[in-house]
């Protein structure tokens, strides 16, 4: 495909020399990183203004008594503490969400960096959730 590229990037910082973009995708990345706030604010930015973001992240709720009854939901916690925990605060500022992170402070996350839409479908998927995001709250799934 000559319309397809992918770019290996700090996503804290992207850069002023970042393409914009109709499509970005992560994939149970976000809440691993030192500061996923910065990240997301970065994809916002360099998405198109009708483009799409794509989310796969841990189907959780950001209330741990909520997530009792979660299929994996003990392994998920204790891969967090031994992985995700460690990784997301080896750097200044690290947030330190881990995967149990939830999806209450994920969809505040995604507008304070400036997404007008969110929708978390499950699409059969026991682990994760999927978060699609725009800018536009007009969006068509809306």
């Amino acid at each position: 495909l000559r319309n397809v590229s992918f770019e290996v990037r700090n996503c804290a910082n992207l850069g002023d020399d970042c393409p914009h973009f109709d499509y970005i995708t992560t994939f149970d990345a976000v809440h691993d990183q030192t500061r996923p706030d910065l990240g997301l604010a970065e994809i916002c930015r360099v998405l198109r203004p009708d483009g799409v973001y794509s989310m796969i992240d841990v189907a959780a709720s950001s209330h741990p008594e909520n997530n009792t009854e979660l299929p994996l939901g003990t392994y998920v916690a204790a891969a967090s503490l031994i992985h995700c925990m460690p990784v997301a605060l080896n750097g200044p500022g690290g947030m330190g969400l881990g995967n149990m992170w939830g999806w209450e402070l994920a969809r505040k996350m995604l507008g304070k960096a400036g997404f007008s839409f969110v929708d978390i479908k499950l699409n059969g998927d026991l682990t994760n959730y999927h978060y699609i995001s725009a800018k536009s709250a007009d969006y068509p799934w809306n």
